[in-house]
């Protein structure tokens, strides 16, 4: 197995290679075997495992790339790949709301006078059952909902917030936007213009903003997958022989 540097894997990606360190102690590359004088030993195994990990996080984030290598380090490929799974699923999530909102704008007079004449009606939901839809806390509702951003009404007789089919509308955008790093004080004037019906050029250029968003992360999930592919095949040629020879390649253990 040739040997790299560690000065030379971490030049390839712009990092410290105290960085390459850490990635290595935190289980996102395989340990690494040590020299009689302590130093590591990096292969080709931990270049490819380094390029996997970063692309993960370029598709998934940090965190989430992070449980994927430490999955599979564990040997706990059924977990690995649920996670990816559900990367996937949170991203058609968002696309499907992006739609939804597209919709919202390009009919938008018509579907607020909808929604007004119908929302109690159609679709009226507690604060509770909007935070379990949204994978939120309430908290989190009624913050958005002190900005500017949520405007429920009162349930009279107990004084309960309930939330329309327009606020739920309302909800799903400001938490898209959310995920796209909008700050709250402009979400809530997007959110504004939708409720309005007026002024929806600053909300088409975040719709915008944020399809490229999700067609780059479409693009980093093709690319990390490919990358991860190539590290699994890779540890996989690279596991121990059953019969040990003085030429055996470094373990991935």
């Amino acid at each position: 197995m040739i040997t790299v540097r560690p000065s030379d894997l971490a030049r390839e990606h712009g990092l410290s290679i105290q960085a390459v360190r850490n990635y290595e102690r935190d289980g996102f590359l395989p340990p690494a075997e040590r020299t009689p004088t302590g130093y590591r030993i990096y292969t080709e195994v931990h270049a490819v495992a380094l390029r996997a990990y970063l692309g993960l996080v370029a598709a998934y984030g940090h965190a989430t790339a992070g449980r994927i290598m430490n999955a599979l380090h564990d040997d706990e490929l059924d977990d690995a790949l649920r996670i990816i799974d559900g990367g996937h699923g949170q991203l058609l999530r968002d696309r499907e709301t992006l739609d939804s909102v597209r919709r919202a704008v390009k009919h938008l007079t018509a579907e607020s006078h909808a929604l007004a004449d119908h929302a109690e009606d159609i679709d009226s939901r507690t604060i509770r059952e909007l935070a379990h839809r949204l994978r939120l806390t309430p908290a989190t509702l009624r913050n958005w909902e002190s900005v500017g951003i949520l405007a429920p009404a009162r349930d009279p007789a107990t004084g309960y917030r309930r939330y329309s089919a327009s606020d739920v509308r309302d909800a799903e955008l400001a938490h898209l936007l959310r995920r796209g790093g909008y700050p709250l004080e402009q979400i809530a004037t997007v959110v504004q213009q939708i409720r309005n019906a007026g002024g929806t050029a600053a909300l088409a250029a975040a719709l915008d903003d944020w399809q490229r968003k999700l067609t780059a992360q479409g693009l980093a999930m093709l690319d990390a997958a490919g990358l991860l592919g190539n590290y699994m095949r890779l540890i996989d040629h690279a596991a121990p022989e059953p019969v040990s020879t003085s030429s055996a390649p470094v373990s991935r253990r």
